[in-house]
């Protein structure tokens, strides 16, 4: 039996050519046979129900497809264990960027180097993204956190249609600010800027 496996952690990588739709045709087009099982999980975490599901059933002479090594490990120690257990299994592994990975010496070196060499760039993007925040903290004006939808202002005046008799939904049609922000904005410990 042939399985793709496909996984997206964020919504931002969904944009970013790792969506589930990329991933399937991308698998498909090689293995049109391959049964596609889907994932939304960060890769943070080893424990990824689907995947685990797959490799637990997955017998001798099956392959596992994913369109990439950081789909189905983002470090190299679980990569290496991971593929690892499947290759005593007498499962193989094709991830479609690098190639069929076997139990070989060569085999084994190359998924090693690998993995190592994109956890180095996870590595590399998170520096650079904390680096950009350290700048950005210096930068007058900066608040931690997601931006403010709405202003102080426009939330005043949602709270003084609703004190005048308006119901949430008119309010919330008038205004655009969402019933449960509403409701966030009339508590009295609530702090708004």
């Amino acid at each position: 039996m042939t399985y793709g496996y496909v996984r997206v952690s964020t919504k931002g990588q969904a944009k970013d050519g790792y969506s589930f739709e990329q991933q399937e045709q991308e698998i498909l087009s090689s293995y049109p046979d391959a049964q596609i099982l889907k994932e939304s999980f960060t890769g943070k975490t080893t424990d990824r129900p689907v995947l685990n599901g797959i490799i637990s059933r997955m017998e001798p002479c099956d392959k596992l497809i994913v369109t990439k090594l950081d789909r189905l490990a983002r470090n190299t120690v679980e990569g290496i264990q991971t593929i690892q257990g499947l290759f005593e299994r007498g499962i193989s592994v094709h991830a479609l960027n690098v190639g069929l990975l076997d139990n070989s010496p060569m085999g084994k070196f190359f998924l090693t180097t690998l993995l190592a060499v994109a956890e180095m760039e996870r590595a590399a993007i998170i520096d650079r993204t904390q680096a950009g925040k350290e700048i950005a903290k210096q930068k007058p004006g900066y608040r931690e956190g997601r931006p403010k939808k709405f202003n102080k202002e426009k939330i005043d005046f949602a709270l003084e249609l609703l004190k005048n008799g308006n119901s949430y939904k008119r309010v919330e049609t008038i205004t655009g600010i969402s019933k449960s922000t509403l409701i966030r904005a009339k508590k009295p410990d609530s702090k708004r800027d």
